[in-house]
């Protein structure tokens, strides 16, 4: 294998990072690190070349260094390297794998793993279907546990209007990498998988803590909650009127089974 060279950034890819608002509360975590690399790229930089000056646990490499026929989770898991385009995706999971080091290398052993028992097909299965939907749109949610019951029982307006006060107990922290790329641009239906993390566990412990929680029987079973994103108290200034979570096409109800007839 050869090493690949970087090759300039067109104008359109600088710009999307630029466009990004460090400001927004959902980026808060990812702020500090996230704001000087994304300028860092804007210099004309690749993507790659400033994730990897960063330092972390993998190794970030343009895209081309993905040998022809290699699937992408196994070549992580066998060289360590992350193969990485231009753009706001592949620069967010570069972040993701900078912040959760320890979470992102599970998913890419669990990943790594179900591919070298089951190998690629056109359905990923259960396992990797929910590694995947982990990975990409994951959002974890420490909250006391009326607002779960409410967010389980998809009553939106308990959640956010009734028990509005609660949320300054609570605690979101955006995972998935296309779930934080999507709000770049935020719309109000865009929807994150929630994962439970108890309150107690401090943003210190979070990485280490969820990595040794990912065990493939739990996330075969996706053990997620649809969450609206933008209806996160203080997300979003539109949320401060109750009429927003009247919306049904985004606060949708939850189905309920259909009666067998008698």
């Amino acid at each position: 294998m050869t090493n690949a060279k970087p090759r300039p950034l067109a104008p359109h890819e600088s710009a999307e990072l630029a466009a990004i608002d460090w400001a927004a509360p959902w980026l808060t975590p990812y702020r500090a690190l996230g704001a000087p690399l994304a300028q860092a790229v804007g210099t004309g930089r690749s993507s790659a070349a400033v994730l990897d000056a960063a330092g972390g646990p993998v190794r970030f490499v343009p895209q081309e260094m993905l040998a022809p026929g290699m699937a992408y989770e196994p070549f992580i898991f066998e060289t360590g390297q992350v193969p990485t385009r231009e753009g706001l995706h592949d620069f967010f999971n570069g972040l993701a794998w900078l912040h959760f080091p320890q979470t992102k290398r599970r998913l890419n052993a669990l990943q790594a793993a179900a591919i070298a028992s089951d190998g690629i097909g056109p359905v990923r299965g259960p396992l990797r279907d929910a590694l995947t939907l982990f990975d990409e749109n994951a959002a974890l949610l420490q909250v006391p546990e009326a607002l779960w019951a409410a967010l389980c029982a998809r009553d939106w307006r308990r959640l956010f209007v009734d028990q509005r006060a609660l949320w300054q107990q609570a605690r979101v922290t955006l995972f998935g990498h296309a779930l934080i790329e999507k709000l770049v641009q935020p719309r109000k239906d865009i929807t994150a998988h929630v994962y439970r993390v108890p309150l107690d566990v401090a943003p210190a412990s979070l990485d280490a803590w969820l990595a040794g929680e990912l065990m493939p029987e739990r996330l075969a079973r996706k053990p997620f909650q649809p969450l609206p994103v933008l209806g996160v108290p203080g997300w979003w200034p539109a949320n401060e009127t109750s009429a927003f979570y009247e919306d049904t096409q985004v606060f949708r109800p939850r189905r309920t089974p259909a009666t067998a007839p008698e």
